[in-house]
């Protein structure tokens, strides 16, 4: 039985993860800051709460790394905690940097000192990529990041790939599109629309108020997503991904479909309020994924429209759409 260890296991991706290596025969552990008051709803919701070992981490202090590590002793490990809101990074940008940077590191100085064949998934951002125009970003594609949570995800990437050649460690990164599901927390734009509409059709009259609608994005299913992660741990040599649908779809067009498919027009409901922009944003993210398709044999299956359904009907299932 392989043992896998999920630092932010209680997060969107952690768990749809812990669910689908639980199904796979894993035997899972988890990690939170402090999982002794962690709810982990999330695993609760998704079936697994007790298939989990959770444990306590905090991945900038490298004694928590290592005493989680020596007791696990993983197979895997899949770096998906630290700070993951663009917005926020902006508010705590000391924070957003250290637990992203110093976390990849940690971990990564643990396996070596440990002198076992861990493998190691990092979470990195198609944030790094910045705005390319509109071709779809590949692995080959120069990093511009233009936010301090992306300016972090490019250090770790880097670190990733250094620590890969000069100690040939099985690390790798996984350049993640924009991936959702009805485990994405209320602050994040896609579940406020979704959670909008829906109370909306329900009858609130309430307004919706966003930031810019002309951004565009790759937006594709969580759960597909953490499917990418775990075959890039399967190869037989370490190397970076980039996981997308390969297809882009603006702010707005997303609105639309979701009040769409509750019988609403969104311009009746939507206001764009400058307030909400951010000091720098990407005008167009989209993903080339040719390189997972041919060596991992991943191709997104749900796209935006497939992906805003999804959601709706679970965020209010009468007012969805089949």
């Amino acid at each position: 039985m392989k043992k896998a260890l999920i630092c932010g296991v209680g997060g969107q991706d952690g768990a749809y993860l812990a669910r689908l290596l639980v199904d796979k025969g894993y035997e899972v552990w988890g990690t939170s800051r402090d999982a002794q008051v962690a709810g982990f709803e999330n695993l609760a919701q998704l079936g697994v709460r007790q298939a989990v070992t959770t444990r306590s981490m905090a991945s900038k202090d490298f004694r928590s790394v290592m005493s989680v590590l020596y007791d696990c002793e993983p197979d895997e490990i899949y770096f998906l905690s630290a700070q993951s809101s663009v917005g926020l990074s902006f508010e705590q940008p000391a924070e957003t940097l250290e637990s992203i940077t110093i976390g990849t590191l940690n971990l990564m100085e643990a396996i070596r000192l440990l002198r076992r064949p861990v493998r190691l998934y990092h979470a990195g951002s198609s944030e790094c990529f910045g705005h390319v125009g509109k071709a779809p970003a590949s692995e080959d594609t120069p990093f511009a990041p233009r936010s301090p949570y992306a300016v972090a995800k490019a250090s770790a990437h880097w670190l990733v790939a250094n620590y890969r050649e000069a100690y040939a460690l099985y690390v790798c990164n996984g350049i993640l599109f924009n991936h959702e599901s009805p485990l994405r927390p209320a602050r994040f734009v896609t579940r406020k629309i979704v959670a909008a509409a829906a109370r909306i059709a329900a009858g609130s009259p309430e307004r919706l108020s966003l930031g810019r609608l002309d951004i565009v994005r790759d937006w594709g299913w969580a759960p597909e997503y953490v499917e990418a992660m775990w075959l890039m741990l399967q190869q037989s040599q370490p190397r970076d991904y980039v996981i997308a649908t390969g297809q882009a779809h603006s702010l707005q067009a997303f609105v639309a479909a979701a009040f769409a498919a509750v019988d609403l027009d969104w311009q009746a409901h939507v206001d764009s309020d400058p307030r909400l922009f951010r000091p720098t944003d990407i005008a167009w993210s989209q993903g080339d994924v040719s390189r997972a398709a041919t060596e991992l044999g991943w191709r997104a299956q749900a796209h935006m429209p497939e992906v805003v359904r999804r959601m709706l009907a679970a965020e209010h299932p009468a007012a969805a759409k089949g």
